[in-house]
């Protein structure tokens, strides 16, 4: 980068960084996704702060196709009803692992939305590599109204007991409004088994740097 600081408000720019420190790559669980991702974690975390001039950033969570995310990927990818025709909500978009997943199975609309301006930038490109339409959004839709009748994605967001307790009580209002909600989860620390039917198991090939395991066992379930 050059110029100063990385503004990752500025599209241009934060597609730029994206495409500058990731490479290509298709997750294995969802090989007919190509996402924008890094190969480790330390370095484009580094990078992110260097070029954002501040310290304690966020994790890039955008920069990897984490457990819960590919899982219910390949679960929309193989059970593509459950999206056609129906307007989709990611939440914690990320990547937009999820939300390509549900584009490519025929939705009528995707919103992928983070609260991350870097990520909706990696959303933006990687929809372009997929050859599919996401709208993004900044907007922290956890404390907005949720949507009505609706397909909803939650992927890897139990691991912080308050975010926990937040997508819990979005989820519920989201029920109340008629929509059908679907979790990626490999039971993170924070996720309240209980509340949930299982649909579907994988084992699925992550990062030990990222995960401490190379295959973690996560699970599918429905609201």
């Amino acid at each position: 980068m050059t110029g100063g600081r990385l503004d990752p408000t500025d599209q241009r720019a934060a597609e730029r960084f994206i495409l500058e420190n990731t490479k290509p790559i298709a997750p294995p669980l969802v090989p007919e996704i190509i996402l924008r991702l890094a190969e480790e974690s330390l370095p484009i975390w580094q990078k992110t702060e260097d070029e954002l001039g501040e310290l304690n950033v966020p994790p890039p969570f955008w920069a990897f196709a984490w457990a819960g995310g590919q899982a219910v990927s390949r679960y929309l990818l193989d059970n593509q009803d459950i999206c056609r025709g129906l307007p989709v909500l990611d939440l914690g978009s990320g990547s937009g692992i999820s939300a390509i997943a549900a584009a490519k199975s025929g939705a009528s609309n995707v919103v992928a939305a983070d609260i991350d301006p870097l990520a909706l930038a990696a959303c933006a490109v990687n929809a372009a590599a997929n050859a599919v339409t996401l709208h993004t959004t900044d907007r922290d839709m956890l404390s907005a109204p949720p949507p009505r009748k609706a397909i909803v994605i939650v992927g890897d967001l139990f691991y912080e007991r308050e975010l926990a307790d937040r997508v819990v009580r979005f989820i519920d209002g989201a029920k109340d409004e008629g929509c059908s909600v679907y979790i990626g989860d490999p039971r993170r620390s924070y996720f309240p088994e209980e509340k949930f039917t299982p649909l579907a198991e994988y084992q699925v090939p992550v990062t030990r740097e990222l995960e401490d395991f190379e295959i973690k066992r996560t699970t599918v379930w429905r609201a």
